[in-house]
């Protein structure tokens, strides 16, 4: 096959290959390369080596200035190097359009009046004044924490030293992140039940709270005494954070006692322990004794207490300063740090705590079963507390031995857990009157009744122990708190919120009826069992709480420690007595209170709990108050009684309605009834007459009917001298309880003339109803004819009687002779 060689006018052009600048500037230099390696060697000698010298400097030039192009094409020198001159010059700012400004000189100062001399003199004044400024900024290092705890002079501490607050927030976040990372490996093992996670869980946040220290332990203590919130097991795990704290060496507490007292631990102690027998967050406690005998508790607080303490306080501050910012909140919540920092200071100080359980001491001592440890005064110092050793159990102890379970000796064991579980519930029970005692009477309040500070005696008396936080409160958050109870029972949500409005809780400028209204849907769901609400109080002061944050509100300092000591005292009510119902438990106190506490503030609260607007009764609530109040042995009406048969022993609710008439017919002539007088006095009298002749009042009066012929009955009796006959046996009253009303009873109330003025005033404000009181008086004649009738009864078969068993042979035959 022929070839075909192309001719010169039709010969394909060859595309030229694109190549990069880099590229062709790389091929060029190797080409010149090439060519100097291309020159041929030359005979050796001093102008060649020059040469060579030169060709290889020429050679590294080259190569230098290769490797310096190529950095300015790769990081852009040149265009950077141009921006940065542009910025130092601030050629950027320029405006080309701008106008043509005319120049301004330096504006000269101008004082009228000042002489050179002034103008020296004002600033040496003022080179004083920065100086003055520096001098006090170089102080604020030397400046310690201050004793009582002032929000500003903390703050001023720790803004010095920003090292110490960023540690410990490390500390904090890691210690956090540990713990979590510990619940994530083992939430990993789905062998495990749910009650093995939440004591695992328990123990964890155990841990840590006691590597974060005094503070964490704290909020561990309060943790700890609601297991209805946190579960028991992990109620369990904590509950080891109120006497189960490491202790710190001895060597130390030495130390302190001596720095504190001023002398060796001999010179003031016969005895002294070197043993810790309980460990808190704040301090430990050792046994000793006095030079004279007396076996004392010595508490000695931990070294460098307060700067953790303090610290921790305001790094809490800053959290909430940062969260009101966000969550743009008008009110101030770092106020509750600034009150807690308040209630851990004044912990710190010892000499505060003395002065608070001799206050406490002397403001309980007619209760008798409240039992507060002597102090030794000459012995406590700000660091040290000296104290009388209490002998007591522990509700923790009494738990432990009351729920255990033995294999051996099966009869014995039992009986000591009956014996351990009637002892806590004992406890339990003087421990809410003591709590309501100092609620609702003395005022002064112990803020912190976990179960370590409390201790059930062998004289079976409640003691209490560290009176480091104790809530004073004023006479009428003590009644608006009264009233409050009484509202929540009652359903009262106005009422309610005047009573808050009183405790301080509600402000002036707050929509009071919004207010009522969101109350209401909070409260009103709650189940009410035996007109009670069945509901733990905490959880109602909560709601009451979210309600009042709601609309940005701040509780009152007293609010959150009463509080505080009732979620301890339900915590461990709850613990003894899983049925334990603290309105239940609290509302016959209260009504006694209002019973027989003869004030204008405490007639209000009782008059809007019993009396509508018209000043008629509420029956229903009157039947409660009266129910609630015989069931308290302490209760007026029960120490009327003439012996000690329960009143509520009778489980027919119509022998319970029937021994209420004859409690209010006792206690209408007693010196304990002012109050239920001025009640009826301040009552609408119609509504009464209308209420006593209604159906609804059957029983009330067939039981008043039995009462009046039972005194009738005893009148017969003394007066025809049937007692004096001594082969007649008079049967015993059948009544219902062991609440009777003698003869001596019925004549007091009928010659008492309070009791003849109360009746004077009903029947004259029902005059104009002329039907009424004809019903009136119909059924009063019925009511006596009905009283003689069973009186005569009763009085002929008692001697028909009488007379048979003296005729029949099982009569004695002295009696006959």
């Amino acid at each position: 096959m022929a070839s075909v060689s192309p001719s010169p006018s039709c010969s394909t052009i060859p595309t030229p290959v694109r190549r990069s600048s880099r590229t062709s500037f790389a091929v060029a230099e190797l080409r010149r390369l090439k060519q100097r390696r291309a020159i041929p060697p030359v005979s050796v000698g001093l102008g060649h080596f020059a040469d060579a010298v030169r060709n290889d400097v020429d050679f590294l030039k080259n190569k230098i200035g290769i490797g310096l192009r190529w950095a300015n094409e790769a990081f852009r020198v040149p265009e950077v190097t141009k921006s940065a001159e542009e910025l130092f010059w601030l050629r950027h700012l320029e405006d080309h359009a701008s106008s043509n400004l005319e120049s301004q000189s330096w504006p000269q100062p101008s004082y009228s009046g000042l002489s050179g001399v002034d103008l020296f003199m004002a600033d040496v004044k003022a080179l004083e004044a920065y100086a003055a400024y520096f001098y006090c900024l170089s102080k604020m290092w030397s400046r310690p924490l201050p004793e009582v705890y002032d929000s500003q002079a903390v703050a001023d501490y720790f803004n010095c030293r920003p090292h110490v607050v960023a540690y410990r927030l490390l500390e904090v976040f890691s210690a956090f992140m540990v713990a979590a990372i510990r619940l994530r490996t083992s939430a990993s093992d789905k062998s495990k039940s749910l009650e093995a996670s939440e004591q695992n869980f328990g123990m964890v946040l155990k841990e840590t709270m006691l590597h974060l220290g005094p503070t964490f332990i704290k909020v561990g203590q309060s943790l700890s005494t609601r297991p209805d919130i946190i579960g028991t097991e992990i109620s369990k795990a904590l509950s080891e954070l109120h006497d189960r704290i490491p202790p710190f060496p001895w060597p130390e507490a030495v130390k302190i006692i001596e720095e504190e007292l001023g002398g060796p631990v001999e010179s003031f102690f016969s005895q002294f322990s070197q043993e810790t027998v309980a460990a808190a967050s704040f301090g430990q406690v050792y046994r000793g004794r006095t030079l004279d005998g007396s076996d004392v508790a010595v508490k000695v607080q931990r070294p460098d207490l307060r700067h953790a303490v303090l610290r921790d306080i305001y790094i809490l501050r800053l959290g909430l300063g940062i969260l009101r910012k966000v969550a743009k909140r008008e009110n101030d919540i770092r106020v509750y740090a600034d009150e807690l920092g308040m209630g851990l200071a004044g912990e710190l100080d010892f000499t505060l705590e003395a002065a608070n359980a001799l206050e406490f001491q002397e403001a309980h001592s007619r209760f008798s079963y409240i039992r507060v440890p002597k102090v030794y005064q000459h012995l406590t110092r700000k660091r040290v507390l000296t104290m009388e050793w209490m002998v007591g159990e522990s509700p923790t102890d009494l738990l432990a031995i009351s729920s255990g379970y033995s294999d051996h000796d099966n009869e014995s064991h039992e009986k000591q857990n009956i014996e351990a579980r009637r002892r806590l519930l004992d406890l339990v029970n003087k421990g809410v009157e003591a709590t309501l005692v100092q609620l609702l009477d003395t005022g002064i309040l112990h803020a912190d009744p976990h179960p370590g500070n409390l201790r059930y005696t062998t004289s079976r008396q409640i003691g209490f122990l560290d009176f480091g936080l104790v809530c004073r409160m004023q006479r009428k958050h003590q009644l608006a708190m009264l009233a409050s109870i009484v509202h929540i029972v009652n359903g009262d949500w106005a009422f309610l919120v005047e009573s808050l409005t009183d405790m301080d809780v509600i402000t002036p400028g707050v929509n009071t009826r919004r207010f009522t209204l969101d109350l209401e849907y909070a409260l009103g769901e709650v189940k009410l069992i035996n007109g009670i609400p069945d509901i733990e109080f905490t959880k109602v002061l909560s709601k009451i709480v979210k309600v009042a944050l709601k609309y940005q509100l701040r509780m009152p300092p007293y609010f959150t420690l009463v509080l505080r000591s009732l979620a301890c005292l339900e915590g461990l009510a709850a613990a003894g007595d899983p049925n334990f119902k603290t309105f239940e438990a609290a509302y016959p106190f209260v009504v006694q209170k209002l019973i027989t506490e003869n004030s204008a503030a405490t007639r209000k609260i009782l008059h809007s709990a019993v009396l509508n607007r018209k000043k008629e009764f509420r029956w229903e609530r009157v039947a409660l108050f009266l129910s609630k109040s015989s069931t308290r042995k302490q209760s007026p009406l029960v120490t009327l009684s003439r012996d000690e048969t329960s009143v509520d022993s009778s489980s027919n609710p119509t022998d319970k309605d029937a021994d209420n008439v004859s409690l209010v017919l006792r206690l209408l002539a007693s010196k304990n009834g002012v109050v239920l007088r001025r009640l009826l006095m301040a009552a609408n009298g119609t509504s009464l007459i209308r209420t006593f002749i209604s159906r609804e009042a059957h029983v009330i009066r067939k039981k008043l009917c039995m009462t009046i012929a039972n005194t009738m009955y005893q009148w017969m009796v003394g007066s025809l001298g049937i007692e004096s006959l001594k082969f007649i046996s008079l049967s015993d009253p059948q009544l219902s309880s062991g609440i009777n009303i003698t003869v001596k009873d019925f004549k007091i109330l009928i010659s008492d003339k309070r009791v003849r003025v109360i009746l004077r005033k009903i029947l004259e404000s029902a005059k104009s109803d002329r039907v009424l009181m004809l019903r009136f008086c119909w059924t009063s004649f019925v009511m006596s004819l009905t009283t003689t009738a069973l009186a005569c009864h009763r009085f002929v078969i008692s001697v028909s009687e009488g007379y048979v068993n003296y005729l029949s042979l099982s009569a004695p035959v002295a009696l006959r002779t």
